[in-house]
């Protein structure tokens, strides 16, 4: 697989991961480096991130950190030839980008935004990302196109400016590729168990017609008898619903149940999927995978955050400050492109990474359930930056039978029956438990490693509450 980095704290965090997470536990050797910090990119005269985006249209499988798009004060300040531009167009364009799948993340234990799973997918080409722009002042405008057969050429459109100053900006939005995006969002919403709607402003902009009709022609020819038969359509009439995007602006914030998938322009799908973060807490719990289409037909996917370097953060890790920062969007991604390159792959190892993948998410989600995460989800007690890091490392270190299943709910203690385990333990019904009743219970329950392991965590967060103690296996 590809592997980019990018730089400030998500770098930091992420080389804090690579060391004690993947590199003891995963032969990482195959992988290939690329680094796009603005720096390299200026060494290389933005060779590497040519070098890269042929890389992942090879291999198909690929994890971004987030980068920065330097401005001229950046670029001043760390010596930069020039201001470079993002590097996402170039591996949209690289990778043949069909779609930007960003998803909600779910952590069974914690209540973030919406309670079910929201699906989107974002148009990865066209709209305003590539527009050519200018400043003019009073005349005549005229966009005209000239076919590459070299037939007749069409005036597409022709005004008169009457103002002293005018931003005239042209863009486009190439729409053959929005078969394939439909495929892809049904499939999933398929498979997801959820309600798809297709978002436009066409009943102003005319223009995004076509966009819902591709994939109205594909819903009706493809899907609409299995999404009858899941009941997803129970509520919708039996059709495929459009939403205009004011109208999904202000659902996203009510439908907090979730269990629903949305599909839209670029630039909408950016705008509605900020929105989406927001209500689920931040862009720190929300996929974000470039879906590509390689030559042979192939998915080429890249997985990254959908958030930034997170500066302000790393400002204070440079004066010495502690931080607390949540790694999981990143480390979703980087087991989304272990995953599909294990896919991809014809070696007899496959299926180990896959198994080692749902391990280490299991254990993530576990420890941010129980109160073991980053101060985001639980406030001052939650853990630093390193300290989480190496939490999950004694976690992940430790050889056991892996029978545990991605479905364990996190017990809520008010929803046991107390009075039944004491009981149990009670073993002479004298409403007393010594400790040899104790010890009995907690070897006929399997629970020696459970709480040696809690006590052991205990210890090394707050060595004052247990002075000292035996972890025996």
């Amino acid at each position: 697989m590809v592997y980019i980095s990018g730089e400030e704290m998500t770098r930091y965090c992420m080389s804090l991961v690579l060391d004690k997470w993947i590199n003891p536990n995963i032969d990482t050797k195959m992988w290939e480096y690329y680094d796009l910090s603005c720096i390299n990119r200026d060494q290389t005269d933005d060779k590497v991130l040519d070098d890269a985006v042929s890389a992942g249209k090879r291999l198909g499988a690929i994890f971004k950190e987030p980068t920065v798009t330097p401005t001229q004060v950046q670029k001043e300040k760390l010596g930069l030839s020039k201001t470079y531009g993002s590097p996402n167009g170039a591996m949209r364009r690289g990778w043949n980008g069909i779609t930007i799948s960003r998803d909600t993340i779910h952590i069974k234990g914690v209540e973030l935004g919406f309670k079910n799973q929201v699906l989107f997918e974002r148009h990865a080409v066209g709209g305003e990302y590539g527009a050519g722009y200018g400043s003019v002042g009073k005349g005549t405008l005229t966009t005209i196109f000239s076919p590459e057969d070299r037939s007749a050429a069409k005036i597409i459109d022709h005004r008169h400016l009457d103002d002293e100053m005018n931003a005239v900006v042209a863009y486009h939005n190439p729409l053959d590729n929005v078969d394939d995006l439909a495929h892809h969002f049904f499939k999933r919403c398929l498979t997801a168990g959820v309600v798809p709607y297709i978002v436009t402003k066409k009943t102003v902009f005319k223009w995004q017609e076509g966009f819902w009709l591709k994939m109205e022609k594909v819903f009706n020819e493809h899907y609409v008898e299995q999404f009858k038969k899941a009941g997803l359509l129970d509520k919708c009439g039996g059709v495929l619903q459009h939403l205009i995007s004011d109208a999904a602006s202000m659902q996203i914030i009510r439908w907090t149940d979730g269990g629903f998938g949305m599909a839209a322009h670029n630039y909408d799908g950016d705008m509605l999927t900020d929105e989406i973060a927001q209500v689920h807490r931040s862009p720190g719990f929300l996929t974000s995978n470039l879906i590509g289409k390689n030559d042979d037909g192939t998915m080429i996917k890249q997985y990254e955050a959908s958030h930034g370097t997170v500066a302000d953060m790393w400002d204070a890790h440079l004066n010495g400050e502690e931080t607390s920062l949540n790694p999981l969007g990143m480390v979703e991604a980087l087991l989304g492109s272990m995953e599909h390159s294990a896919t991809l792959s014809k070696y007899a190892s496959a299926p180990t990474v896959l198994k080692w993948c749902a391990r280490l998410r299991r254990e993530i989600h576990r420890a941010m359930a129980q109160g073991y995460g980053t101060r985001d989800l639980c406030g001052d007690k939650g853990l630093t930056t390193e300290q989480f890091v190496d939490y999950i490392a004694k976690k992940i270190s430790v050889d056991y039978e892996d029978t545990d299943s991605e479905d364990e709910e996190v017990v809520n203690l008010d929803d046991i029956d107390l009075n039944e385990i004491f009981n149990f333990m009670d073993g002479d019904g004298d409403g007393q438990i010594s400790r040899e009743e104790f010890v009995d219970a907690v070897k006929n329950l399997k629970l020696t490693r459970v709480i040696s392991q809690n006590f052991y965590d205990l210890h090394k967060r707050d060595p004052n509450k247990i002075k000292s103690f035996t972890l025996k296996d």
